[in-house]
C-alpha cells in the first residue's frame, strides 16, 4: 500500500531533460513505480542537476548516462521550456524545477550504461515512439506541442504540474 503524502519523504531539486527527436520519432524511457506493480509511464531522458553543474551540462551528462548519446553543451542550443513538476511515487515525492532542451539526431540504438541503482530498479526500457502515436501517460503531457514548436520559439513556461503514480494533491 502506498504511503500517504505526509508519510513520503520529499526531495526538492533542479533537473534537466532532453527531448531527443529523430524524424517523426521521439526517444522515451519507460519507467515504473516499484511500489505499484504493473505501473508504467514514459518520459524524456534527464534527471537531477549535480552541485556546481548548469542545466545544459546536466542534460548532456544525463543523456550520456541514460542513452549512450555523447553530445557537447553547444549541441543543445537554448532551453525550450521550463516547469515545476511534482512527482508522487509510492515511496517518495520529488519536486523538481526542470529545464527542457531539444536535440535532433539520426536514429540510434540507446544504451543505458550509467544508471544509478535506483534508476535500474525503476527503468523498464528506452525506445523510439512515433510522435503521432505517443504512449499514455507521457511526461511532459505537452511533449508533442514542444516538438512541433519552431526552433526559434521563445522559452515556454509550462507552469506547475503534477505527474504522479500516487497523487500528492
Amino acid at each position: 500500500m502506498p504511503a500517504s503524502p505526509a508519510e513520503r519523504p520529499v526531495t526538492r531539486r533542479r533537473g534537466a531533460r532532453v527531448i531527443v527527436v529523430a524524424g517523426d520519432e521521439v526517444l522515451l524511457q519507460t519507467d515504473t513505480d516499484p511500489g505499484l506493480p504493473g505501473s508504467r509511464f514514459w518520459q524524456t531522458p534527464g534527471g537531477g542537476i549535480d552541485p556546481g553543474e548548469g542545466s545544459a551540462e546536466a542534460a548532456v551528462r544525463e543523456l550520456l548516462e541514460e542513452t549512450g548519446l555523447a553530445l557537447e553543451v553547444v549541441d543543445l542550443g537554448a532551453p525550450l521550456a521550463v516547469r515545476r513538476v511534482t512527482h508522487g511515487y509510492s515511496d517518495r515525492i520529488l519536486i523538481q524545477e526542470e529545464t527542457f532542451y531539444r536535440i535532433d539526431v539520426e536514429r540510434f540504438e540507446p544504451v543505458a550504461a550509467g544508471l544509478t541503482e535506483r534508476e535500474r530498479q525503476r527503468r523498464v526500457g528506452t525506445d523510439w515512439h512515433r510522435l503521432a502515436d505517443l504512449p499514455d501517460p507521457v511526461w511532459p503531457a505537452e511533449l508533442a506541442e514542444l516538438v512541433a514548436a519552431p526552433a526559434a520559439a521563445a522559452l515556454r513556461d509550462l507552469g506547475d504540474v503534477e505527474e504522479s503514480t500516487v497523487p500528492v494533491r
